[in-house]
């Protein structure tokens, strides 16, 4: 029997494959992951879509769906795992709201909830966060019309036809029921994330003192970038918001519902390093709108590029020079450096030569802000370590800084139409490609809120199932206004993406500051295909 699969653009190098059902999608997962194509970097399974991210340079797109179309998808794939009681207190600020949707009491909706069975289908979102189906296919509610800016860890909650549970504080759009004291996400555990695809849960309400199958372990601390006193650095003296490290980050990590995160603006994270000999990839401290500042202890050399903010060293005697960008410079014991609020672009990124001694997770020492995953954020007293690396000579010839946004400022993002530009009317197209976006205070390394005078017109308002969102991708809520993903972005979302930005465009993207306007330029076609397979 033959069965249609359709293929969507997903950006510059992503594929958004969509299939009948989950049981197919997870056919078509174990598939790939058994026989990997050559070029493919990671899969992003969801209810029933498939995300393929690919190298561009190894394996063509139209090769890719070659290959996928031609996977038999006949014999299903089963799963098994364990079983988990997972206790709740019922207290969520949309139980009232899902009752009245469902025509249920509130302690129907609890009733129902705690004797259904729910089967982890697939992880996503942030690590530890499991999309579970439910054996009571009673429970399917919309998500919230504007999704949440915080949702606080361990709350359960239902979105369309899935139950989950946020593994830390999070945005999120999904119905909130109560929350559970368990951690779903724990590198001191053998296996981090609680939940595995194939497991089945019970959730059981706190009040009955029903027993929990699983002993709630401690976090495991993040090392802070503290020295012991022994040690010389350099002394944090002033960080008006939490500076954090960053690399290249933890790319191939979707299969544990961990996102690449790492540096925003890739670009200046590269060039800071080689003005210093280091590596490309070596962990630097991205600064985000100045205000930082730090007194060396021993001779050291940094650079520092990326956003133009004024930068002044002090030096112990109370000289102070100007510091240059893209360009290394040294510090000797006793000398400050100041960044100050930046004329243009948000972020600056400091490396220093041999790099810093940090712990790395995940072989990466990046701190993603949704995953809560990585060292702790650099806070004033803290101590940074160099970690006298082998490096090469300094360079101080790189190429001119370049210039970045400033407030007020138009910005134009290239863009890849789909994967569900369908979703959107003729008139919500025109107005995406049309009108400014102005970038909001709500802003973050997770996503760019932007708002315009005419929101996104969708054809309906159905519910999207949840699917995998790469990074770019111009994710729209039933608000209509857009949210611009960045690199601690959602591995999966439940909003439809109308675009997602080219990938020469993302380091820009990351540099544009709140009160600047973007404007889109759609650079190719949305062009979904449709091929068929043997089911």
């Amino acid at each position: 029997m033959a069965e249609h699969i359709r293929f969507l653009p997903a950006g510059t190098d992503g594929l958004l494959v969509e299939l009948a059902d989950l049981e197919t999608t997870l056919t078509l997962l174990d598939a790939l992951q058994a026989d990997r194509p050559d070029g493919v970097l990671e899969f992003v399974p969801a209810a029933r879509t498939l995300l393929v991210r690919f190298d561009p340079l190894i394996i063509s797109r139209a090769v890719l769906i070659d290959t996928i179309a031609c996977v038999d998808l006949s014999s299903r794939s089963s799963r098994y795992g364990e079983t988990f009681d997972i206790p709740v207190t019922y207290d969520g600020e949309d139980l009232n709201d899902v009752a009245t949707h469902l025509g249920w009491s509130v302690e129907e909706v609890v009733r129902r909830h705690t004797q259904a069975t729910y089967t982890v289908a697939f992880t996503g979102f942030a690590p530890g966060f499991a999309y579970m189906t439910c054996d009571d296919p009673a429970f399917d509610v919309p998500r919230r019309q504007s999704p949440r800016v915080r949702i606080p860890a361990g709350s359960v909650a239902l979105g369309g036809k899935f139950g989950g549970i946020y593994p830390t504080d999070s945005p999120g759009g999904w119905q909130l029921l109560g929350r559970t004291p368990l951690k779903m996400w724990d590198t001191s555990r053998d296996r981090a994330a609680l939940l595995a695809p194939g497991d089945r849960v019970r959730f059981r309400k706190m009040a009955t003192g029903a027993a929990v199958s699983i002993a709630d372990a401690p976090v495991a601390a993040s090392q802070p970038p503290i020295s012991p006193s022994n040690e010389a650095g350099l002394v944090v003296t002033r960080a008006d918001r939490p500076a954090l490290f960053q690399d290249l980050g933890r790319p191939g990590q979707a299969g544990q519902g961990v996102s690449e995160s790492g540096a925003l603006d890739r670009r200046s994270l590269m060039e800071a390093n080689l003005c210093v000999g280091n590596p490309r990839g070596a962990a630097a401290i991205e600064i985000a709108y100045g205000g930082f500042a730090v007194r060396a202890e021993r001779p050291v050399t940094l650079a520092i590029a990326g956003a133009s903010s004024p930068m002044t060293i002090r030096a112990a005697d109370g000289r102070s020079v100007l510091a240059p960008l893209t360009r290394p410079f040294a510090l000797d014991p006793g000398d400050e450096l100041t960044l100050e609020f930046p004329s243009e672009g948000i972020r600056s990124y400091l490396a220093i030569r041999g790099g810093f001694h940090i712990e790395t997770i995940l072989n990466s020492a990046a701190m993603d802000t949704l995953a809560k995953v990585g060292p702790s954020p650099i806070v004033a007293g803290d101590v940074l370590l160099p970690a006298n690396e082998p490096a090469s000579a300094v360079d101080p010839c790189r190429p001119v800084a370049w210039s970045l946004p400033k407030a007020g400022d138009t910005v134009t993002l290239d863009v890849m139409l789909g994967p569900r530009t369908d979703w959107f009317t003729q008139k919500g197209l025109v107005t995406l490609l049309g009108q400014e976006w102005q970038v909001t205070a709500e802003s973050s390394r997770i996503g760019v809120r932007l708002v315009g005078v005419e929101p996104l017109e969708r054809r309906d308002s159905a519910e999207l199932p949840s699917e995998g969102t790469p990074l770019g991708a111009i994710q729209v809520p039933h608000s209509g206004q857009p949210v611009l993903f960045l690199a601690d972005h959602p591995l999966t979302g439940g909003y439809p993406v109308i675009a997602v930005v080219a990938r020469h465009h993302l380091d820009l993207a990351s540099q544009i500051p709140i009160g600047a306007n973007i404007r889109f330029n759609a650079i190719a076609a949305f062009d979904p295909l449709i091929r068929e397979t043997d089911r």
